[in-house]
């Protein structure tokens, strides 16, 4: 039989024996402790009653201590392994670009700014396309409105009697307005330019009011709205008129996008699906099957991010980068997020997140794709990778993560109509304008800006 090792030396052993014998006898463990002193070959005054006093509660404040230890090297260690694993994701020319090229920039802890203020879970953040304004929807029922760059509250938007579940900026390019939805069953329009005054309630749709969006173009004359009454709306900006109504689902739709040149919408919900629409004429062009449960969100990919995104689909060549709706990207309640082209082809399915998937948002350099959970993450994929998860923020914020908006870049004057979308190039244009700014919303009251 081999030798124990001793790892203590004798004055060590004494004070362990003498804090055994101690937590014993607290414990009223009078025989065991009996049973020690004997094997120890020791008698009382080995320990009297006046030391015992001082080694009372030695034991369980070294073994708690130890405890507490051992989850900060659990949490140190969890550290290490994401950065290492970031590290080893990048390439040399991506570590010494990544400072400077906003087209690599990734959102890193801490945020920016920690925006409070609302007092209930926030639904949605947006960004003014123009100025750094922020505005972001609550169960609270208000909106209020931020200066990002500052990191300061400049009002609180209210009008809605129930939660505000969603926020976009958008209209007309002349007079940009603001537009919210909420479940007491209305859409507001608010005009930034006068006060955010509200302008015009829109009413018709006959449950909660889940996503609102205005439809780029350059008259910014329309918006759609999605709800839990199963049904997409088109409204006219300037009547409030709702001008379409788009049925399909078979349960409430969660969510809605506009492809950026407004030719094409997409829809998902609770019955598991995503349906892509011409936008002009309502008329239904695919059905995206797979998720195991609600479709939470759904996101068209910009042009700049095709090449990846084709190669991952195993394609030759891009597509044209005119074209406005080759690939979308949903997340869902089962956790998973998925890449697809525009004909409802299954071309990846990302797994990494622990909770619902809430929000997702393309780079608008087109290399990566971000998503936002209950797990409390952000996380990054990176599209030249196969979507990898090259990146984790871990804990970017405190409870559930449940909306995320890329801002916008800086604008440039627009010609013959054409309006030209963050991320999105003309042709003849060599780079990408892109703001190293993203915004984060949760459950727990905070609004969160992260930026270079």
């Amino acid at each position: 039989m081999s030798t124990p090792v001793n790892y203590l030396i004798p004055r060590q052993k004494d004070e362990l024996h003498k804090a055994i014998l101690a937590y014993f006898s607290a414990s009223g463990l009078s025989n065991t402790g009996a049973a020690l002193r004997e094997e120890l070959g020791v008698g009382d005054e080995f320990l009297d009653q006046n030391t015992m006093k001082k080694y009372e509660g030695v034991l369980e404040k070294k073994w708690t201590g130890v405890l507490r230890l051992q989850k900060k090297i659990m949490e140190l260690e969890s550290r290490l392994s994401s950065l290492q694993s970031e590290l080893d994701s990048a390439t040399p020319t991506s570590l010494t670009r990544r400072n400077i090229d906003p087209s690599s920039w990734l959102p890193r802890a801490p945020a920016k700014h920690v925006l409070t203020s609302h007092r209930n879970s926030i639904n949605s953040v947006a960004f003014h396309p123009i100025f750094s304004v922020l505005a972001s929807g609550s169960d609270d029922t208000t909106i209020k409105i931020w200066d990002w760059e500052l990191g300061e509250l400049e009002r609180t938007v209210k009008g809605h009697t129930k939660a505000v579940l969603d926020v976009d900026f958008g209209g007309p390019k002349a007079g940009v307005l603001l537009v919210s939805c909420s479940s007491d069953l209305t859409i507001k329009l608010w005009d930034p330019n006068n006060e955010y005054k509200n302008i015009r309630t829109l009413t018709g749709h006959d449950h909660s009011v889940s996503a609102v969006r205005f439809i780029p173009s350059a008259a910014g004359e329309y918006l759609v709205s999605a709800s839990r009454d199963k049904t997409l709306r088109v409204w006219e900006v300037a009547t409030g008129y709702c001008v379409k109504t788009i049925t399909g689902h078979s349960d409430w739709i969660r969510d809605v996008a506009p492809s950026h040149d407004g030719r094409w919408l997409l829809s998902a919900g609770g019955d598991q699906t995503t349906r892509l629409w011409d936008a002009s004429t309502a008329e239904h062009k695919a059905t995206f099957l797979g998720h195991e449960h609600v479709v939470n969100c759904c996101v068209f990919a910009p042009p700049s991010a095709y090449p990846h995104l084709a190669t991952i689909a195993g394609l030759k060549k891009p597509p044209p980068a005119t074209s406005s709706s080759e690939f979308i990207a949903t997340g869902s309640r089962d956790k998973t997020i998925k890449l697809w082209d525009a004909r409802g082809t299954l071309l990846k399915t990302l797994v990494g997140h622990d909770n619902w998937i809430r929000a997702l948002a393309f780079h608008p350099a087109g290399k990566y794709l971000l998503s936002v959970s209950d797990d409390k993450t952000i996380r990054c994929w990176d599209l030249t990778q196969d979507g990898r998860c090259v990146k984790t923020v871990d804990e970017a914020h405190s409870h559930f993560a449940t909306c995320l908006r890329w801002a916008p870049a800086p604008t440039k004057e627009q010609t013959n109509g054409e309006a030209k979308t963050n991320g999105i190039l003309k042709a003849g244009e060599k780079t990408i304008n892109v703001r190293c700014v993203i915004a984060t919303g949760s459950a727990d009251m905070n609004v969160r800006v992260f930026a270079s």
